[in-house]
């Protein structure tokens, strides 16, 4: 079968399921999840031996240990995808809930409903948890999905497939419901992206070149970013042992994912006490620190940061780290340089905290949290 022929086909079974799925109940659904995150577990050494062809692959190529970080699977990963499975099963049903209902002068009763989109195509490249994540996400919300992941993970994604597609069968899922593209050809995202007839939206995963070549091809509604440029902003009044903490593990928990800090900004009257201390602790997890002149004068041996590294997202062990004389000097530097995604201010103060929250025009901003999400510190305002 051509590719064209075997996507159509793809396409039209995946249109088919949604009009089931739409219809389901709550408990059907989650009790396919529970099965998908009961096969995780139960396959785990199924599935770490498809993952080690594609590393096997992947250092042969030599591609970069970041990379191969994004793309290795093992037990405590596969174990971390099927408790995520878990949690969104926790989660309240989406489907048919009532967001609002007003009444007009002539009678007329209107209600705004939650209901499914209907097929999602999800593109993306070398993490083969998304491909459990989107599943789990797109099913509990009504909705069938057509996975299309990147050729360097295709063993892991197709393992990671077929043991959630066959539990979803088991637990009376229709057939189409979740769906995967097994050819590594480019020219399956090309043919995917022209079935607007059956395909409602596409979420393309990824670095730029990819996202932006799915906006530009596209028949189909998109949504997308295309950086993950985050910064922590160390303010004037921060606690700079939670400081410390926190930075180090938004870079050096997981570097390679889009989420990590790519740009420290401290305040000029911290910065000979915290810097010293905070960058010794990055070099001796082996981040590259790129610094502007005031870095570097403080902590010598400090490589010079240019324009182009306050814009770019590293996702590696580097980093960009500048001093700045003020909280809006550290927004406008978010405002020109960051990506929308995700930026944090460590501070005690709680003007400046609301005034960064507030004005930072970002997807997710944080209070003395890291934006890696797994570091917060809940501060006694009155006793600092």
């Amino acid at each position: 079968m051509s590719i064209q022929k075997d996507i159509l086909r793809i396409a039209r079974q995946a249109k088919k399921a949604s009009y089931i799925l739409a219809g389901l109940s709550a408990q059907a659904k989650n009790k396919a999840l529970r099965a998908m995150a009961r096969a995780l577990r139960k396959n785990i050494k199924v599935l770490v031996a498809a993952n080690q062809k594609d590393l096997f692959l992947a250092e042969k190529k030599g591609l970069s240990p970041a990379f191969i970080d994004r793309l290795m699977l093992n037990k405590a990963r596969i174990l971390k995808m099927g408790r995520s499975i878990d949690r969104v099963v926790g989660l309240k049903d989406p489907v048919g809930r009532m967001i609002n209902l007003w009444k007009r002068p002539n009678g007329l009763i209107i209600g705004k409903v939650r209901v499914p989109l209907g097929v999602i195509a999800i593109i993306y490249e070398s993490r083969p948890d998304v491909t459990s994540e989107c599943s789990a996400l797109c099913l509990k919300s009504g909705n069938s999905i057509i996975l299309r992941g990147g050729k360097e993970a295709i063993y892991s994604n197709t393992a990671l497939w077929r043991v959630l597609v066959k539990a979803c069968r088991l637990n009376g899922l229709p057939e189409g419901c979740l769906s995967f593209i097994q050819t590594t050809s480019h020219r399956a995202v090309d043919i995917l992206l022209r079935m607007n007839e059956y395909i409602d939206l596409v979420i393309p995963r990824g670095g730029e070149g990819l996202i932006k070549q799915v906006s530009r091809l596209s028949r189909i509604p998109v949504i997308k970013h295309y950086k993950g440029i985050c910064h922590i902003y160390v303010d004037k009044k921060a606690d700079l042992s939670i400081a410390e903490k926190v930075c180090f593990n938004a870079k050096c928990q997981r570097p390679a994912v889009c989420n990590a800090m790519e740009t420290l900004l401290v305040h000029n009257s911290v910065a000979r006490r915290f810097l010293p201390v905070m960058l010794k602790e990055f070099q001796k997890a082996g981040v590259e620190i790129r610094g502007c002149p005031v870095v570097r004068r403080i902590v010598k041996g400090v490589k010079p940061a240019s324009e182009k590294d306050w814009k770019t997202e590293y996702l590696d062990l580097v980093l960009s780290v500048k001093v700045v004389s003020s909280l809006q000097e550290a927004r406008r530097h978010i405002a020109r340089f960051g990506s929308g995604h995700s930026d944090a201010i460590i501070t005690t103060d709680l003007k400046a905290a609301f005034g960064f929250l507030k004005k930072v025009d970002s997807a997710a901003v944080y209070l003395n949290a890291s934006t890696r999400l797994l570091t917060a510190v809940n501060l006694e305002w009155g006793q600092r």
